[in-house]
């Protein structure tokens, strides 16, 4: 008979098999139906004429809503880019969240702007106006609204844009970030389509802008980064996006739109309370709040997305600013997930609570963990010289050839859909890094996940996490 440290050790064994398979199968149902998804987008965008229909006065009406803070390095030429969209009946609406450098002085004689009595429907509690609210004495600019505002975070600098909004729907956006031309033409489809579901939300594909030419707020040139961090998370947002949140809209599952650019309906926003000040995760935590609500409501609704690269985002370069803003996301979706844990397995929740909930939780809130345990369980088996090498090997070549025909499937698909990348040479590169990305990027992405565990329990002053930029100006 079996000792019982020998049947202790076969159901761990089992265990860490158990959750490996099920994580493997989800990632490749959710790349199947990703493929069904962008397949059918693209035949029924083929169709669409964005500049005649969705560029009508007739358009529903939109406020692009961008926080501002100690951005002055590239404020001005963000400006321009959201200042440079296609569609007709929209606004912009920077706030200044109490920036301490020129930011404001520079868009105060970049845009001609001057102060205004402006009516502000304070239906969010915010912090205060600081010097008040500006607008451009130039007509070419009469779509700029500029906020400027005592500091309050992210999440409190939106609801200020809520407040000030006059429009139907809101694009939340970071502000260093670059719109693409036709982004909101292509962002407010899916709210216009005829269906028996409300779409409450709408985000689309992130690209990374490291090395690429912006010049007077567009884009020039898309170039390949130099630094293996950044061509890591070029591979990774192209699984993350194309290869998950698009199946996850097919589902009608996300949790999550990307805080650098979302589309919302303002009023749903709203009645929701609007983001959430005391979490480091507001872009998924007013998502599954304004999820909740419409469960809650016995509403059909729908969160979509779409696969165009609809905006351009700068990444890290380096390891102690990578690390830091995924020590963020990790806490973030931690605080989400435990503040809505009413949600999870709830039956009233739909599949919101049976199927969205419990896959971020297991393979994202504990995924980090998991992986942690099991390297410290091998550590463990090889102190006590109770490794079987034969499988244990054939399971990491397994897992590694798993991950890396995962990005190379990403990399096939970015090439035969939207092929951004089209200087010689950047397939290759981009196959290179599928193989070098699991040691390049991954072993920090999984400290950062633990330390953010260790930090949203341990560490009191939970900060929201700094991230500098270099500017997008230049090649």
């Amino acid at each position: 008979m079996a000792s019982t440290e020998q049947i202790l050790i076969l159901l761990v064994h089992y265990l860490f098999f158990i959750y490996s398979i099920s994580a493997i199968g989800s990632y490749i149902i959710l790349a199947f139906i990703s493929a069904i998804e962008t397949k059918e987008y693209m035949r029924k965008n083929s169709f669409v004429n964005y500049k005649e229909i969705l560029a009508s006065s007739i358009s529903p009406s939109i406020s692009i809503i961008a926080p501002a803070y100690n951005e002055s390095l590239n404020i001005v030429e963000n400006v321009r880019s959201l200042l440079s969209s296609y569609y007709v009946n929209y606004d912009v609406i920077i706030i200044n969240d109490g920036s301490i450098d020129d930011s404001l002085d520079k868009l105060i004689k970049a845009y001609n702007l001057i102060q205004v009595d402006y009516l502000v429907n304070e239906q969010i509690q915010t912090k205060p106006l600081r010097n008040g609210i500006y607008k451009s004495t130039n007509p070419a600019f009469e779509k700029l609204i500029v906020v400027d505002k005592e500091n309050g975070g992210k999440a409190d600098a939106l609801n200020m844009g809520l407040n000030i909004s006059n429009n139907k729907y809101v694009a939340c956006i970071d502000v260093d970030c670059l719109l693409l031309e036709e982004s909101l033409q292509k962002m407010i489809k899916p709210f216009l389509e005829t269906t028996n579901a409300k779409v409450i939300a709408a985000g689309g594909v992130i690209r990374i802008s490291n090395s690429c030419l912006v010049k007077d707020g567009k884009l020039h040139d898309v170039n390949f980064p130099e630094k293996l961090l950044e061509k890591g998370q070029i591979l990774e947002y192209l699984r993350a996006f194309l290869l998950g949140r698009m199946a996850w809209s097919r589902l009608n599952g996300l949790l999550v739109i990307s805080g650098a650019f979302g589309l919302f309906d303002k009023k749903i926003a709203i009645k929701v309370g609007g983001y959430d000040t005391k979490t480091v995760g507001e872009d998924m935590e007013i998502v599954v709040r304004m999820r909740g609500y419409m469960e809650e409501q016995k509403e059909k609704y729908k969160v979509a997305y779409i696969p165009d690269p609809l905006c351009w985002t700068e990444a890290p370069d380096n390891y102690k600013t990578f690390i830091s803003q995924r020590n963020r996301w990790t806490r973030g979706t931690i605080e989400t997930l435990r503040r809505h844990r009413k949600i999870g397995f709830n039956p009233k929740y739909n599949s919101l609570g049976l199927l969205s909930y419990p896959y971020w939780f297991f393979f994202e809130r504990m995924a980090p963990i998991v992986e942690v345990a099991g390297l410290i369980y091998f550590g463990i088996l090889i102190a006590l010289n109770h490794v079987r090498w034969d499988y244990s090997l054939a399971f990491i070549i397994l897992a590694y050839l798993f991950t890396v025909i995962f990005s190379i499937v990403a990399i096939i698909t970015e090439e035969l859909t939207y092929h951004q990348y089209k200087k010689k040479g950047t397939g290759y590169n981009l196959l290179k890094i599928a193989f070098l990305e699991p040691f390049v990027n991954h072993p920090f992405i999984l400290y950062a996940a633990i330390r953010g565990n260790l930090d949203y329990y341990f560490n009191k002053k939970k900060k929201w996490g700094a991230m500098t930029r270099k500017g997008m100006a230049k090649a």
